[in-house]
């Protein structure tokens, strides 16, 4: 590999950094490079003792408050003997890496503002905020194409359906992790949105022809890898047409793109033309896990082409299934080396081994300041004012007024810690303006249900906020209704009796299982900016301005009734 050539363009004295390192760097320190494990716990012995004793190349972990964060950072780079990779999930806002970050919004939010300065400025919000405490490595931007409506991990982490919008605002996140000195990782190659399954609990498939991938998901990489993107992030997601392109004998076998050497090797190292890291998605998924016997995955999985393997089983186990499989001859020592050479390459255009040697590698306290800054916070309400989509109001519903809809019952979909805040927002902003809202509890169906009359003499308008957030490990991302053979006041059965709305702030697709609900808008995210503006728009204090980027029907043209 050329480290002076994209996306890493080395100096001599970068390039002489990695090649003397790679130089005095144990067979066990080269080993545990190809690591980045997730932290459980902040306490430095479990960090200096169970992570970097195995000489890890980098550490994830889930977002924390800022101040514990920072601390927890600063205490792994200064233990390391080579400079941490931090990575974090940088997708919606500065709330990926703290708790105290800007939740901006999510990808799809960004991407029905319509114009890609949002974009730009999400990847502002995300990386000065991650950087402040740290952090070096964002998992984002998502470049999947939410073709599929019925995929329960991609719609609102996507910029959703058209392949161009998702090139442009990708590109605009990227130039604004680089100005903050942040390697970003595109994900999940080859392409998440086709399937309607989750990696996470199996190897999904992406079933395009080559044809059809080359024009969109290739067309995506291709863009984004010419843009200089430092790494990539591969899925346990099997790409069929390729792999039997490359490899004839592998013919209705379903191999996870991080287990195949064709489509690492051949399609996005030569045919791409990807000279960065590239790593694993999680590899406690199913799609990786149930593949292969884990013992011969993990270092079969960088023998293929990964440079990294992220997250474990269990770290200790791991690292011996790779020394072993090192010893074994499953993992070569040209490709021990390769990936190292990547691994270092990274963090040398990171310039981490200059802020190492300057002790700045994590910034001091005083940088968290810009975590929920006032200007983050004004550009996050912008987005949402300027997101916010009315989907149809075909029974002429909008604005609602006190006049006419004073008694709402507020109804509450998922099943989400979040929906406590949103209750208190959406019933705290809705009572502000006069409203009197009562918030629906589960019937006890023995006592009996409401009938029509009843039930119109209690409310005059039933509000509905879908909060079925995007969530790993489960089948379907879809209403589930509380109901008693179609009795009950969840389920909507009431729409000629009493004026009905529905707001999703998570999943951009609840007409279809609500196609009966003629009042819809699509929020795409669930924070406190949203809501906020939500109320504005459903009582008529502000305008709706945000454009679809998905097929809210579904491809269905009677749920626009």
């Amino acid at each position: 590999m050329d480290l002076k050539k994209s996306p890493f363009y080395l100096s001599d004295f970068d390039i002489k950094w990695v090649e003397d390192t790679l130089a005095k760097m144990t067979v066990d320190e080269k080993l545990g490079q190809l690591f980045c494990p997730i932290g459980y716990f902040t306490d430095p012995e479990y960090i200096k003792h169970s992570l970097l004793d195995k000489h890890i190349g980098g550490l994830f972990f889930r977002d924390g408050a800022g101040k514990e964060m920072q601390d927890t950072f600063a205490f792994a780079q200064q233990n390391s003997k080579i400079p941490l990779l931090i990575p974090s999930n940088l997708e919606a806002g500065g709330d990926g890496a703290a708790i105290d970050g800007t939740a901006y919004g999510k990808q799809l939010q960004v991407a029905a503002a319509g114009d890609k300065k949002y974009a730009y400025r999400l990847g502002q919000i995300a990386c000065s905020e991650a950087a402040a405490l740290g952090i070096n490595w964002a998992f984002a931007p998502v470049v999947d194409i939410d073709y599929n409506f019925r995929n329960p991990i991609t719609n609102v982490r996507t910029y959703g359906s058209n392949p161009d919008v998702v090139i442009n605002h990708a590109m605009e996140y990227m130039r604004a992790a680089k100005e903050h000195n942040i390697a970003v990782s595109i994900k999940h190659f080859p392409g998440d949105g086709i399937d309607e399954r989750d990696q996470h609990i199996l190897t999904s498939v992406n079933s395009l022809s080559i044809e059809e991938w080359d024009n969109t998901y290739g067309k995506v990489y291709k863009s984004l890898i010419d843009e200089d993107a430092l790494t990539v992030m591969v899925g346990h997601i099997a790409m069929p047409a390729y792999q039997e392109y490359f490899n004839p004998d592998s013919k209705e076998q379903i191999i996870p793109a991080t287990l195949s050497r064709e489509i690492i090797n051949r399609l996005l190292r030569e045919k791409l033309g990807f000279n960065g890291l590239i790593v694993t998605d999680a590899t406690p998924m199913v799609g990786f896990t149930a593949a292969m016997d884990r013992a011969t995955a993990v270092p079969y999985s960088i023998e293929c082409g990964c440079d990294m393997l992220l997250f474990n089983k269990d770290l200790a186990e791991d690292y011996n299934f790779m020394k072993r499989g090192y010893q074994n001859g499953i993992l070569s020592e040209e490709r021990l080396m390769d990936a190292n050479r990547r691994i270092l390459a990274v963090k040398a255009a990171l310039k981490l081994h200059n802020k190492k040697k300057t002790m700045q590698l994590v910034p001091g306290e005083e940088a968290l300041k810009i975590l929920k800054c006032q200007k983050h916070v004004d550009w996050a309400y912008e987005l949402a004012d300027q997101a916010i989509t009315l989907v149809k109001d075909t029974q002429r519903l909008l604005p609602i007024s006190v006049k006419k809809h004073k008694r709402i019952l507020l109804e509450i979909l998922g099943d989400f810690p979040s929906n406590e805040r949103i209750v208190t927002v959406i019933k705290g902003e809705l009572e502000k303006r006069g409203f009197e809202v009562m918030v629906y509890e589960p019937e006890d169906f023995s006592k009996g249900v409401d009938n029509v009359t009843t039930f119109k003499s209690k409310y005059d308008l039933v509000f509905y906020i879908g909060n079925v957030e995007n969530a790993s490990n489960r089948t379907t991302n879809r209403i589930n209704w509380y109901t008693f053979f179609g009795q009950g006041n969840n389920i909507p059965w009431f729409v000629y009796e009493v004026p009905t709305v529905f707001a999703s702030v998570a999943n951009p697709y609840h007409l279809f299982d609500a196609p009966m609900i003629k009042t819809y808008i699509n929020c795409y995210s669930n924070n406190q900016y949203v809501l906020e503006e939500l109320i504005k728009k459903i009582t008529g204090e502000s305008g709706f301005k945000g454009i679809s980027p998905v097929d809210p029907f579904c491809g269905r043209t009677e749920l626009a009734y």
